[in-house]
């Protein structure tokens, strides 16, 4: 679609910058609360940041830090999303690239008809798509952050994951200093090939993490490994690809499908706050593995990438970080702060 743009200039800390805003219409329904919670995960991640109103993200654009600040200024109903950057100068190649990203993070372009229309037909699972109706489901904006997002966060609780990923982009991420903040961008390829072991593991990474990292960055880097490519395989070819990678097991290769490539017909069924999560809300008596979370899903088909988000989601409200009103500084104070955790000796 196409995006309209406006474009101001002014001045910032005695430097002139330019401020550019566009407009990119969603298909309705669309709320980004919801999606900007289903991107971020936990309110500690520095990478993706949502205040309440607005959701930002350092992006890599032509090699330089930009960040960007999305706002929806019109109801779920009939959504419109007002996008600002700030101290690059907008040309209509890079309008084009920045509606790209968005649409890709947020999901905004995705027509979820025929999968409401489903849950009109469901019970209980229906019930929850009722509620947390206008989430579209996003994606990481490379294979490559998904796959490293997947790497930080196996095995370990997703606050510990989200710790080490923080570590990783104030560490290695390019800075947007804006307004006396500093804002970090993910980590590209090139900013990690080159990083020994040790020093990844004083982030706190394992050595089997660090090491999976490792290759990884230096395979794209180098230009061996075209991760982007993936995008135009079918789901087995891309899981025979990601398999043959350090690292990348069954739940990590679906969480790739799912959040890296969009498949929205994947859920990571390893995941085990996702399981716990199905336990509490279907009345289970345990826990249920991988094939019972097939399964209970298989009615869903093509759409069971969008119950996992939903069910984050639901997650997510039981902690208390989807309540209006409250500031992300009082998010943070009334949670456990993993700081201590895998701190390097």
């Amino acid at each position: 679609m196409q995006a309209r743009t406006l474009s101001t200039k002014r001045w910032l800390h005695g430097h002139k910058m330019n401020r550019s805003t566009f407009l990119i219409r969603p298909v309705p329904p669309f709320r980004l609360d919801l999606t900007a919670w289903a991107l971020r995960r936990r309110p500690e991640n520095i990478v993706d940041r949502w205040d309440g109103k607005n959701y930002r993200r350092v992006l890599v654009l032509e090699g330089r830090p930009v960040e960007i600040e999305v706002t929806q200024i019109e109801p779920p109903t009939r959504p419109l999303l007002q996008i600002t950057t700030t101290g690059w100068q907008l040309t209509s190649h890079r309008e084009q690239t920045l509606c790209a990203y968005v649409q890709r993070l947020l999901g905004t372009q995705i027509d979820l008809s025929a999968f409401y229309r489903m849950a009109t037909q469901q019970a209980k699972l229906g019930e929850l798509v009722r509620h947390f109706r206008g989430l579209k489901p996003p994606r990481f904006p490379s294979v490559f952050e998904s796959l490293v997002n997947a790497f930080a966060c196996q095995q370990l609780s997703l606050a510990v994951g989200i710790l080490l990923l923080n570590r990783l982009a104030e560490k290695y991420g390019l800075i947007v200093e804006k307004d006396g903040v500093s804002a970090r961008a993910f980590p590209r390829p090139e900013d990690l090939a080159s990083e020994r072991l040790q020093a990844l593991g004083r982030l706190g990474f394992s050595r089997q993490k660090a090491r999976a990292v490792s290759e990884l960055s230096s395979a794209v880097a180098a230009g061996h490994l075209e991760l982007e490519s993936f995008t135009a395989l079918d789901a087995d070819a891309v899981l025979e690809r990601l398999y043959a990678l350090q690292g990348v097991g069954r739940w990590s290769a679906e969480y790739v499908l799912l959040r890296g490539l969009g498949r929205l017909h994947v859920f990571p069924g390893d995941d085990v706050g996702a399981q716990n999560k199905i336990q509490e809300y279907l009345g289970l008596r345990k826990p249920p593995d991988y094939e019972t979370v097939r399964r209970r899903l298989a009615r869903w088909g093509p759409y069971a990438g969008l119950i996992y988000f939903h069910f984050l989601l639901y997650g997510l409200e039981r902690r208390g970080c989807l309540s209006s009103g409250r500031s992300e500084s009082q998010l943070l104070s009334t949670r456990e702060k993993p700081e201590s955790i895998l701190l390097p000796s």
